[in-house]
């Protein structure tokens, strides 16, 4: 066990939440994001091979580009030959093996021009250990028995395994006021449109009302908490969290340890805990689950089905570099190990799927959508509608191994057949093989 540290991070506890310091932007209300893992997505690993594939993307029908840490990367303590993306050397600047500032302009201008938002991603929990913070300004990070400290659990205190990184200390608020001038720096200088926030929950609620007020005086933002299950970051200005809780549902519902039942569970808590205040990113695969939990193979045959199910959720769908290339494999997170993206194989599965939601309101995001209603009672089938404004999506999944056979109750009545995978109309009856999805819009 290790010693205590001087300091130990907790989340502050709001009593009465204030409003939120912006309302979903305008723009993200029926947003797909998509995030970029810069290192992997091409041999070079450059900014500029990104820029050179944003008109694909864009038709893909992506609305927020989301950056991979694109800072310098500590070099003491690293991990692996190329270090963690999230070992901060310089807050303000861009890492050389990923191209300049220029570079980083052009890209954000391009997207700009595609109309899409760019997003960085943040580190503020901690910096690498040859960060000139920490020679300039010891005081600004944890110690453990004066000695500056890797980041520890915040509920055990025992050690998070970050070794390569040091953490910072939010009692200190010069140090808090450094991050804040870091945060608008890039606001400023490249244009950005907001921040994914890395491990968010282990830094201050009072921290980020500050930080969001600063960004938010600057121009309209999007923000990204990296936490699930702290409703009150989005009472201090952010707009959408992690469903972490999601992601392990679908892994037990790919392996048959959980029912559509708990899908409706999941879903119901969710609403009642949240109420209007959230938008939750669901995902079948990101950089943490690829690299570390081999996401989305784990999956296996469910993975598609279950696609369907993360793109008309009620929340806002991310798709992961190589995900609309059918990516099956962990792809390395210290070390080189670029995608091949072969032959784009579900590029149109995915801009089917982005196009329903970016023009059926039904599916947009949070309270601007529709609730998720049920429309079939069959085990192992989940079926739903979502309704808003005139405009209604109706969805089946067969999330079982079994093939479930269904009365043809003329489901398809009034709506186009938008996607269907081992679906079979047949007089009276409706076969679902397994794993099998079918999206029908009115």
């Amino acid at each position: 066990m290790q010693d205590e540290p001087t300091r130990f991070v907790n989340p502050v506890v709001v009593e009465k939440p204030a409003p939120k310091l912006n309302a979903l932007p305008e723009w993200a209300k029926n947003a797909v994001i998509y995030e970029i893992n810069v290192r992997q997505y091409s041999e070079s690993g450059t900014l500029s091979e990104v820029t050179a594939d944003l008109e694909r993307i864009s038709d893909l029908g992506v609305d927020i580009l989301w950056l991979m840490p694109i800072y310098p990367i500590g070099e003491k303590r690293r991990k692996g030959s190329l270090g963690s993306y999230y070992s901060v050397k310089d807050y303000k600047a861009v890492n050389p093996e990923h191209g300049t500032l220029q570079d980083l302009k052009d890209l954000v201008n391009k997207a700009h021009q595609l109309d899409m938002k760019v997003i960085l991603d943040w580190v503020p929990n901690h910096t690498s250990w040859d960060n000139n913070w920490i020679s300039e300004h010891p005081e600004w990070f944890t110690h453990v028995n004066d000695t500056i400290t890797h980041p520890l659990d915040q509920n055990s205190g025992k050690s998070t395994g970050w070794t390569d990184v040091a953490d910072l200390n939010y009692d200190n608020s010069e140090m808090r006021a450094a991050m804040i001038d870091a945060l608008q720096f890039w606001v400023r200088e490249v244009d950005i449109d907001g921040y994914r926030c890395d491990v968010a929950g282990y830094v201050p609620l009072d921290f980020w009302r500050e930080a969001n007020t600063a960004l938010h005086s600057m121009k309209e933002i999007f923000m990204l908490a990296e936490w699930d299950n702290v409703r009150e970051h989005f009472d201090v200005g952010f707009h959408m969290n992690y469903s972490w809780g999601y992601k392990d549902l679908i892994k037990e519902v790919a392996h048959g340890k959980r029912s559509v039942e708990d899908i409706w569970k999941f879903y119901n808590e969710q609403g009642a805990k949240y109420a209007d205040k959230a938008v939750h990113m669901y995902f079948i695969t990101n950089h943490d689950e690829n690299s570390w939990n081999d996401f989305p193979a784990v999956l296996g045959e469910a993975e598609m089905a279950l696609a369907v199910l993360t793109m008309t959720f009620d929340g806002m769908p991310l798709i992961y570099s190589g995900q609309e290339s059918g990516l099956k494999r962990k792809v390395s997170f210290f070390d080189k190990d670029h995608f091949d993206w072969k032959d784009y194989a579900h590029t149109d599965f995915y801009r089917q799927l982005n196009s329903l939601k970016a023009n059926n309101q039904s599916l947009y995001n949070g309270t601007y959508g529709g609730d998720m209603t049920p429309i079939a009672d069959s085990e192992g089938l989940f079926a739903f509608k979502r309704a808003k404004n005139g405009d209604e999506v109706s969805v089946f999944l067969n999330l079982s191994d079994k093939p479930i056979a269904l009365d043809n109750k003329s489901w398809n009545q009034g709506f186009k057949e938008l996607m269907k995978e081992g679906v079979a109309l047949e007089g009276d009856k409706i076969t679902f093989a397994p794993w099998s999805y079918w999206v029908l819009e009115k």
